[in-house]
């Protein structure tokens, strides 16, 4: 495996092939005054204690793996770009797949073409923030794969030389969503495929919980924070537990659960709004409303008195009154005093109205003009969400949150940050300064916020943020985005301790995202990953031909608790694999295929797995790494 980045990513991602997967891994890093520090993953952490900071090629560490065996060996290469002859030193033209993570997407276009160039049956994994142009580059890769091949890449024999275009922004933007948020739901959307899993508290004596389609996790055992003691793999049996089998559920009394309620198929999103053209009633304030009104009000009072005094028809004296009203009608010198009067006061609302009329269109031009500018927090604004950071993450999270309709108020130092243009065309109120100093918070309304985000690139600016925010507010939910989850981990502890009332979440992009990337790079599908505390469960497509575990297995004798469960049939092109499995699921569950697509959901315990069947299933890191064959023994399914 080639791992190619310049970022926290890259390095976790390796760190996730080498200690999940015990996989030989080929580190390609900028030169050592540009590299970061590099994060280690589950029992590789005591051999990392050590770091290197030049060139290293092929270091065995040593430290023995749950089944004894030696963890896979480490070649670091530092180079400036991945250049073509970087790519052929480290050995491309042999590799099994090449991740590409640069945090620039042309730098990483640009190395895959010549990497498919050098090696068309190279697996490849792209990170690429554009998902329009992922979309065009996965196939434009694909498509060259097959020229170069002369055989399929997706769904046939060639299928694990294919192209994977992944976003850890798009990866990691729903679990800090979901984090923040009370009854948030983690939802994974691939390839118009909608998987929402639920986060439950725990049910009241007596109550039944409703296990939805199946159940995915149980959360820690604990009654006042969901997280638990650290929510990771190294909390014993106090953590959480993924893939539990059902006497697991039952006895787990007083525990949460994650469980998975709704599948369906997404539809082409609809056009957003344009963000240059505000509706009718932001043109004008409320007070300008209330003196249009009432100016409309008189007119019509006084049309009315017109027609009693007159006795004229009312259509009649109310275009009398307009002509009056704009002091364009002949003198009453003859009529009687009613209607002299009615004429001069008709006159006096005339002057009134033209003031009204001038501060309407002051208004409604003002209101265009600013209509690209940034929002203000109103100042009624409460039970909002504070977003710090419109980068890359924040402008993901952002639109999530809008999508959810969450009132967000976002802080921001850069005014030509990335996600400026996105919290303009969705009218987004944003308070411009750095976050450290003082009174920035207070302008987005911290005091009555409901949750606070701090999502910037800087670990000491998200922590300052948070502790002055709980100062102000000791109750309030917090996540902070941390680059290292060890330190995560000792701020969430502390935090926790110091305030027991209030919800925080301490989050690494990185560890959120790297399962996903590593998924991919073995071969299979992965349609996404959604965190359970500080674990993370994948969901994956896979080809049941070939894995032991599955052929010839039944459903149920194929769920591995805490490893891998079998959750859908695709069903797609093969007619007799779809009849079957169609008639054991109606027969015995009354499963129906998800509305457009050929997958068959609640699959009976009794069916039987054939070779040429394609599933969906979720898998825990390491167990998906077992099934791939890339571990041995019943320890690994952890």
């Amino acid at each position: 495996m080639v791992v190619c980045g310049d970022d926290g990513l890259a390095h976790r991602l390796a760190a996730e092939l080498r200690g999940v997967y015990r996989e030989q891994v080929t580190l390609v890093v900028p030169p050592a005054g540009r590299r970061v520090r590099q994060p280690v993953v589950g029992r590789a952490r005591a051999a990392s204690a050590a770091l290197l900071d030049r060139v290293v090629t092929a270091v065995n560490r040593g430290n023995g793996g749950p089944e004894g065996a030696s963890a896979a060996g480490e070649r670091v290469v530092e180079a400036a770009e991945p250049t073509e002859a970087v790519l052929a030193a480290v050995g491309v033209e042999r590799a099994a797949a090449l991740a590409l993570v640069y945090d620039d997407d042309e730098t990483n276009i640009r190395a895959a073409l010549t990497a498919r160039r050098l090696n068309p049956r190279l697996r490849l994994v792209l990170r690429l923030y554009n998902r329009r142009l992922g979309q065009h580059i996965e196939e434009l890769l694909d498509q060259a794969a097959e020229l170069a091949g002369g055989g399929t890449v997706r769904g046939g024999p060639g299928a694990d030389i294919a192209t994977t275009v992944l976003s850890d922004a798009d990866t990691t933007a729903p679990a800090l969503v979901a984090t923040a948020l009370v009854g948030t739901s983690k939802v994974v959307d691939a390839e118009g495929l909608l998987l929402r899993a639920v986060e439950r508290r725990p049910p009241r004596p007596g109550e039944v919980a409703d296990p939805g389609l199946c159940t995915l996790a149980l959360l820690s055992a604990t009654s006042n924070d969901p997280a638990g003691a650290e929510g990771s793999e190294d909390s014993g049996d106090q953590g959480p537990q993924l893939l539990p089998d059902a006497a697991a559920v039952a006895a787990a009394t007083g525990r949460g659960t994650v469980v998975l309620e709704q599948v369906s198929y997404s539809g082409p999103s609809l056009p957003g709004r344009r963000g240059g053209v505000p509706p009718f009633a932001s043109l004008f304030s409320r007070r300008l409303r209330w003196s249009l009104a009432g100016l409309v009000a008189a007119v019509l009072a006084l049309a009315v008195a017109l027609t009693l005094v007159t006795r004229d028809h009312p259509l009649h004296a109310t275009y009398v009154t307009l002509l009056d009203l704009f002091a364009i009608n002949e003198p009453a010198h003859n009529e009687t005093a009613g209607r002299q009067v009615l004429q001069l006061l008709s006159g006096l609302v005339g002057l009134l109205l033209l003031p009204v009329l001038l501060a309407a269109v002051l208004e409604a031009l003002g209101t265009f003009r600013t209509a690209s500018s940034l929002r203000k927090p109103p100042r009624g604004l409460s039970g909002h969400v504070v977003l710090l950071g419109l980068g890359k993450i924040g402008t993901r999270v952002l639109t999530r949150l809008r999508e959810l309709h969450i009132p967000v108020v976002c802080v921001e130092a850069d005014p030509e940050a990335r996600g400026m243009a996105t919290a303009r065309r969705l009218r987004v109120p944003v308070v411009l300064g750095d976050v450290t100093q003082e009174g920035v918070l207070e302008a987005a309304k911290i005091h009555r916020a409901d949750a606070l985000l701090a999502l910037t690139s800087a670990d000491t600016t998200n922590l300052e943020a948070v502790l002055y925010a709980r100062s102000v507010r000791p109750d309030l939910r917090a996540v902070l985005r941390l680059y290292d989850d060890d330190f995560a981990k000792a701020v969430y502890r502390t935090l926790r301790t110091a305030h027991p009332g209030a919800l925080t979440r301490s989050r690494s992009v990185s560890h959120l995202a790297a399962p996903a990337f590593a998924g991919a790079m073995m071969g299979r599908q992965i349609l996404g990953a959604i965190p359970v505390e500080r674990r993370v469960l994948l969901f994956a497509a896979v080809s049941v031909g070939g894995l032991a575990q599955l052929e010839g297995r039944t459903v149920g004798e194929a769920f591995r608790a805490g490893a891998w469960r079998v959750l859908a049939l695709d069903t797609a092109g093969r007619a007799d694999t779809a009849g079957r499995a169609d008639t054991a699921g109606r027969a015995d569950t009354g499963a129906e295929d998800a509305p457009g697509a050929g997958l068959v959901w609640d699959l009976p315990d009794t069916y039987v797995l054939r070779g040429e069947d394609r599933v969906v299933l979720a898998a825990t890191r390491r167990g998906l790494a077992e099934l791939l064959g890339r571990r041995r023994g019943a320890g690994a399914s952890r």
